[in-house]
């Protein structure tokens, strides 16, 4: 009598042990220490360790004041971290029990009950540690041991016999950019920066899903679904995806599963700008007769896409053919949106996409200094449909290429690509920022006297890590439609000529060359993949860099210290003396920074456009900061848009007038990235800041698909007889469903004849006021405490202009309109 029972409780234990399940170690009863003292003290994971100081009160909040200089001393110790957990009997019945850490920064031991289970020492891989045998029913202890990354680093540079630049934060796998850039602070963090589970799982179990998209037509898309199982034990399994079912038989330990799928009249996945960013749901469940083991759900998107290359007269074209159409690219670089990355909330990531869906971007560069960013950042960009050129995370150095660091680098490429490979947003795949432009063009090896053997040595290793390791394990971890690789942006540096005529360009002859603005409109290359200027963050932004009132003056040191660029006040001082009168007042001095960043980068992003086919894209440097700063971000840190991101909105529009002087002539430009020709009406006004008319012209015109075209060429000697200075050309395009207009100014904003404006401000609804004025309002700036269908404008009298509040207007603080008159 007694075996039946036991056989029917077995079967139930069975049962009830068979889905795959998940339990959390984050959220347990963490704890801290220097591993110098003895003391304990409450931390939180995910996080970093000056996050648990802070919360401490040990130190003050390092994007305050000065108080990032006093915190270096926290990248030179070592800190433990550990917690207790209890594991109930039942669970320990599982077959399997894995401990998985989804980040560990960076050099670490993990222990459990006392016993060493490995050594990490890479931010950026996946550490699975069975952990079934080294459990216990009760009470278990997990501890781990963080290294000084800064130390173990300079451990490391001793073994090469020469010196690395920006040693050792190259010799570490971890975010290069808690060393200090331009824009960021030095803060090299330590800690658990991404969640920790319990995985309990019996039989076998999904490892992975690549979705491979095969042929896709209007009619059909033929996918191919490549599951890695993992079994425990051999036998007959069904594998379903959605409701295609099929039963295959796995043998003990790793099998890899083929399985087609097909969607009837599918509908693709289009940029922004384009259409809808279409996604499916996808589910493939693993079962056993009746018993589900494991399952894994994803969207994805049905596209194609190509990078392509075709010499030509000039060089080497460089752009993306999207669903079978060139795709002129409009977006940004993209920067980890805090020092602190386990603080960015999914809010954050889902505000700072759409705000570049509402620019009118289609793509972001994730820059090679940062992080494989969180799941919610490509969640986001597949919804809006922004593409994403992914950068691995190396940059502006020399690295090693030794077997031991090789070997890391191509786990950390299998981890991160079968992570975000199902994304239909990944566009490219770039091994690094500015190495080969760093190898060829910084003069590190004359700065640390190098042999010419340790010269040579570098770019074989170079050539090692990015031409064979790299691109090899992307070969061996992605489906082959999925596989777009570049080796380094820029691939030539800004210096050389070739750097316009093939590949894609990071022109830096503006800012760092001092260059003006108007050499925008000579130095376009194929593909401007960065360029940018600084300018000041919003007023709130800049108030935040201080823990009491502040002084608000450009020689408080606060401030000083938030300009992480070595000559950055004295660059920005030497363009705005260039463009406008310069404030000695702080508060338009703030404001005329942000104009004078928008100015430049209006022009540049107009040269890049208006020279389509032969360019094909810009990215700006840089959409977004990781603190309160100076800095070439279009939104600051609390995520206000600067002027330059209104302006980006405006240069980004699908309907883009461009106006480009010439020798003898105003040539104007239509430029339109919708996939529809459409037949126009134009008209074009010299107006003087008093409204009045000294001049017009018209015409029919036919504006044609995706293109960039020279539609008018008025001639100057047209206007001689009128004073430039007080006068605007005011361009207008339009039909029944589009209209698009432009204000053009023919000398620069200090040399205008301004007079003061009376502006008046009407409600026309709790979220909509109307703005008009008697004469000129250059550069009006509406502030509150809300975002604004757009700002930093331009009017001209007998004119209006509707303006759209993210929130009603009782609840709007500090709502005003100013117009800095004097510049």
């Amino acid at each position: 009598m007694n075996k039946p029972i036991l056989f029917i409780c077995l079967f139930i234990q069975s049962f009830i042990f068979a889905q795959l399940s998940e339990r959390s170690l984050s959220s347990e009863k963490w704890q801290f220490k220097n591993s110098k003292d003895k003391n304990w003290l409450p931390a939180q994971v995910p996080g970093t360790v000056h996050q648990d100081l802070m919360n401490n009160k040990i130190i003050q909040d390092p994007f305050k004041d000065e108080n990032e200089k006093k915190v270096q001393w926290i990248e030179n110790e070592d800190w433990d971290y550990q917690t207790t957990f209890n594991i109930s009997s039942k669970e320990v019945m599982n077959d399997n029990i894995d401990l998985v850490f989804n980040g560990l920064d960076t050099f670490s031991e993990i222990f459990l009950n006392g016993k060493l289970l490995k050594k990490t020492d890479n931010m950026f891989r996946k550490w699975q540690i069975p952990v079934k045998q080294d459990l216990k029913s009760g009470e278990n202890l997990l501890q781990i041991k963080f290294k000084s990354a800064f130390n173990t680093g300079k451990e490391l540079a001793k073994k090469v016999p020469f010196t690395m630049p920006e040693s050792p934060r190259s010799f570490v796998r971890k975010a290069q950019y808690q060393f200090g850039w331009d824009w960021g602070p030095r803060l090299v963090t330590a800690g658990i920066w991404k969640d920790i589970k319990l995985e309990f799982w019996n039989n076998a179990r999904i490892e992975n899903i690549k979705i491979e998209q095969k042929k896709l037509s209007d009619k059909n898309a033929e996918l191919a679904v490549h599951a890695s199982i993992f079994a425990d034990k051999k036998g007959k399994y069904t594998i379903a995806v959605n409701n295609t079912v099929d039963v295959v038989p796995l043998k003990k330990g790793q099998n890899l599963i083929n399985i087609p799928f097909h969607i009837q009249n599918p509908k693709r996945w289009q940029p922004n700008g384009w259409g809808e960013a279409y996604l499916y749901d996808i589910k493939v469940s693993l079962k056993q007769k009746s018993t589900s083991l494991s399952d894994e759900t994803m969207k994805i998107g049905l596209r194609t896409i190509e990078l392509v290359q075709d010499k030509d007269e000039r060089g080497k074209s460089f752009y993306f053919k999207v669903n079978g159409n060139p795709l002129y690219i409009k977006g940004t670089n993209w920067i980890p949106a805090d020092s602190f990355s386990p603080r960015i909330t999914k809010e954050k990531y889902q505000k700072l996409i759409k705000d570049s869906k509402e620019a009118h971007m289609n793509m972001i560069r994730i820059w090679g200094g940062g992080i494989y960013e969180n799941d919610e950042f490509y969640k986001a960009c597949d919804e809006n449909g922004i593409l994403v050129w992914q950068d691995f995370m190396f940059a502006g150095s020399f690295y090693p290429a030794d077997e031991e660091f090789l070997a890391n680098v191509k786990e950390e490429v299998k981890d991160q690509v079968s992570r975000l490979q199902n994304h239909p947003s990944i566009a490219l795949w770039c091994g690094n920022n500015e190495i080969d432009e760093a190898i060829v063009n910084w003069g590190y090896q004359k700065q640390f006297k190098y042999s010419k053997n340790d010269s040579i040595q570098v770019w074989k290793d170079y050539k090692k890590l990015f031409h064979e390791v790299i691109p090899n394990a992307l070969k061996e971890n992605l489906t082959v439609d999925k596989n777009i690789y570049w080796p380094s942006s820029p691939s030539i540096g800004w210096g050389h000529k070739e750097s316009l005529t093939e590949g894609d360009s990071h022109y830096w002859g503006v800012w760092w060359g001092e260059q003006p603005f108007e050499i925008y409109n000579e130095k376009v290359g194929r593909f401007m993949s960065e360029y940018g200027f600084q300018g000041m963050p919003s007023l709130e932004t800049t108030k935040s860099m201080f823990s009491a009132i502040p002084d608000l003056s450009l020689q408080n040191p606060v401030i000083k210290a938030h300009e992480k660029h070595g000559r950055g006040w004295e660059i920005i001082n030497e363009y705005m003396k260039r463009d406008y009168k310069v404030p000695t007042d702080f508060v338009k001095y703030n404001y005329v920074s942000q104009l004078l960043q928008a100015r430049g980068m209006e022009i540049a992003i107009e040269a890049h456009r208006r020279a389509r086919p032969y360019n094909m894209g810009t990215l700006y440097w840089q959409l977004n900061d990781c603190w309160p700063v100076v800095s070439w971000s279009s939104i600051d840190y609390l995520g206000n848009w600067k002027a330059f991101h209104y302006q980006t909105k405006r240069s980004f529009e699908p309907m883009l007038i461009s106006v480009s002087e010439n020798k003898d002539s105003y040539d104007i430009y239509f430029i339109n990235d919708l996939l529809q020709d459409a037949k126009i009406t134009s008209k074009v006004e010299l107006i003087d800041f008093k409204g009045k008319v000294l001049w017009a012209a018209g015409a029919t015109d036919h504006l044609s698909a995706n293109s960039a075209e020279k539609h008018l060429e008025i001639k100057k000697e047209n206007f001689s007889s009128f004073d430039l200075s007080s006068t605007a050309l005011k361009i207008y395009v339009g039909n029944d469903t589009f209209k698009t207009e432009k204000l053009y100014f023919f000398k620069k904003p200090k040399d205008l004849k301004l007079s003061k404006p009376t502006l008046y401000i009407k409600k026309i609804s709790p979220t909509e006021i109307e703005v008009s004025t008697d004469v000129l309002a250059k550069d009006v700036y509406l502030k509150g405490d809300t975002n604004f269908s757009d700002n930093f404008f331009d009017m001209l009298p007998k004119t209006s202009k509707r303006i759209t509040l993210s929130q009603p207007l009782e609840k709007v603080e500090g709502m005003s309109l100013w117009d800095v008159l004097e510049n």
